[in-house]
């Protein structure tokens, strides 16, 4: 049996009743981080573009979602939009060594999905997890190289939707092979736009979404997909990858829970900078420096951090500063924080963070690199303006899962997700929090937010 096979099977047959009490705790926990990253972004751009294309040519009310404006439409128009917000404000997760971003195209697709089929929390729940396992495993396959080109939630995620709608349509094992060739022959989305500060990273996950979505309602009408998508001669491997290692599709599938691995993000910049940005912090408080003491940064990175924030130079627009490696620092070192109002507010305009992103450089470690991508090493070196060269560590950033955030960080995170974005009351946080609390008891999931 073929690794695709074998992890088709172990979808078909996953049930409610094998998922661990801690897995169903986590993917709640996702669930409600994920629904405030949506939120947040609420009449951001280029999220009223996306709700506008929607409004055109989709229809005119539906049994799903949009959240940002609570408006009905259809299954596929609910997950373009829900997953393009959900990706805009750099808070949603990661999963570390397969470099995917799961929940930003599994929860707008199954939940979309759940909507429109009159599905109840524990089924949502189920698909979630199918939708995770699958494509985490599938993003481990792929490997390091994919990465480097391929903006892996925007391919990956494309067949990680799929699987979490196919979940709620009851696919069998044959469905599901048909499923992943119909999602994966879709599977796209480049890292070119970061040169340009473009808006096509909202377009990769909501692209993600919907067309996962469209590929499982296409496959329960009987479309058929090619039955080795990931690993055949002319397969997703084949084009998008010179490292794959097919016995990641199905590692210890039923014992190891990937989900569980899934890291919170902290600070509202691209992953690639917070291990940096801890290690740095952690070292200022250690030695009472303050931004002025510092004359120069050296982070020690993997090449991921250099393929991906190298690009940015002198950031052009506040999402583009995420992905600047010294504009991340500087407002660490000077604000102590690189949330979403410092990012907002500041990260464009502050001379002193301008200053600092000067002193920042990245240099390729050998340690760190040769720890990426199952772990994210944070290591700086910093050269201080009396003369003092001092080094910071961290193993485990911030929102890993060996230094986690609790329930009620997350609470605390969602509630200031939901402030930024400035339209919902910190009543109506809490509502909704106590909503997610109670998900799996849930039947009707029509107003969920």
């Amino acid at each position: 049996m073929s690794h695709t096979q074998a992890l088709a099977s172990f979808l078909a047959e996953l049930r409610y009743d094998d998922l661990p009490d801690y897995v169903l705790d986590r993917t709640e926990d996702l669930f409600l981080d994920w629904l405030g990253s949506a939120l947040a972004s609420e009449g951001a751009r280029p999220i009223p573009l996306f709700e506008a294309y929607a409004q055109k040519m989709g229809p005119a009310d539906g049994p799903a979602r949009i959240l940002v404006n609570g408006r009905g439409t259809s299954a596929y128009f609910a997950a373009l939009v829900n997953g393009a917000s959900s990706h805009l404000v750099e808070q949603d997760d990661l999963h570390n060594s397969s470099v995917l971003h799961p929940a930003t195209v599994v929860f707008p697709a199954a939940l979309a999905a759940a909507q429109d089929l009159g599905k109840s929390g524990r089924e949502l729940l189920l698909a979630s997890v199918a939708g995770y396992e699958a494509g985490i495993r599938i993003g481990e396959f792929l490997g390091r190289s994919h990465y480097r080109i391929f903006h892996t939630t925007a391919t990956v995620g494309t067949l990680a939707a799929a699987v979490a709608v196919g979940k709620l349509l009851n696919f069998d094992k044959q469905q599901f092979v048909h499923l992943l060739g119909n999602a994966g022959t879709q599977a796209a989305g480049l890292w070119e736009f970061l040169r340009d500060a473009a808006d096509s990273k909202q377009l990769h996950t909501a692209k993600a979404a919907a067309d996962g979505l469209l590929a499982a309602y296409f496959t329960e009408q009987g479309l058929t997909g090619a039955q080795n998508i990931l690993e055949g001669e002319q397969g997703m491997a084949a084009g998008m990858s010179s490292d794959a290692n097919p016995s990641k599709l199905s590692d210890r599938l039923g014992s190891r829970w990937a989900l569980a691995e899934t890291s919170f993000k902290f600070h509202a910049s691209c992953r690639h900078t917070h291990p940096a940005a801890d290690a740095l912090l952690g070292l200022m408080q250690r030695e009472g420096l303050r931004h002025g003491d510092i004359k120069q940064v050296i982070t020690h990175v993997h090449q991921g951090a250099i393929d991906v924030l190298g690009r940015v130079v002198v950031p052009q627009t506040v999402h583009q500063a995420k992905f600047s490696m010294g504009t991340v620092l500087g407002l660490i070192a000077v604000h102590g924080n690189a949330q979403l109002t410092e990012f907002e507010n500041l990260s464009l305009t502050d001379a002193d963070v301008a200053g600092f992103r000067d002193k920042v450089s990245m240099r390729l470690d050998p340690e760190v690199d040769g720890a990426y991508p199952a772990r994210w090493l944070g290591r700086v070196e910093v050269v201080t303006t009396d003369g003092r060269t001092l080094r910071g560590a961290i193993d485990e950033p911030k929102g890993d899962p060996g230094n986690t955030l609790s329930r009620a960080e997350l609470e605390d995170k969602f509630r200031r997700l939901l402030a930024f974005a400035g339209k919902r009351s910190d009543v109506e946080a809490g509502e909704l929090i106590a909503r997610v609390w109670r998900l799996r008891d849930t039947d009707d999931l029509s107003n969920i937010a």
